[in-house]
């Protein structure tokens, strides 16, 4: 399956900004769909995860209650709505599909991955 991020920009503390990711090539529904994100210097890390129907999600400490992940199967696309966003929340945003059974929260336990896009929290 391919994946093409999109939406990040730069934006102020406290803004909104809500990222898209959409697939092609597979049927969709069949991927549990997850964010990561990379911040100069650190490693990739998870930020959210949800289930096929998109009826479970989990999120990292750091973004729970501002961070909201959804997906509409119909068009493809999972979403990842940032609210009260914060200069520590800067990095590059991946999506990735996962084939497995249960949602992860690693690396190694996605299949296919967008191209990232980026995220710029200015205090």
């Amino acid at each position: 399956v391919q994946l093409q991020a999109s939406g990040g920009g730069l934006v102020q503390a406290g803004d909104p900004l809500r990222l898209s990711c959409a697939a092609s090539g597979r049927t969709f529904s069949n991927y549990i769909m997850g964010w990561f994100r990379q911040a100069p210097g650190k490693e990739r890390e998870f930020v959210g995860v949800i289930t096929w129907s998109g009826s479970s999600t989990d999120y990292a400490d750091s973004v729970k209650g501002r961070f909201t992940i959804s997906r509409d199967n119909a068009k493809n696309t999972v979403y990842l709505q940032m609210n009260s966003l914060k200069p520590e929340d800067t990095a590059l945003y991946y999506c990735a599909a996962s084939s497995r059974l249960l949602p992860g929260v690693r690396r190694y336990e996605y299949d296919y991955w967008g191209q990232g896009t980026l995220v710029t929290v200015s205090s």
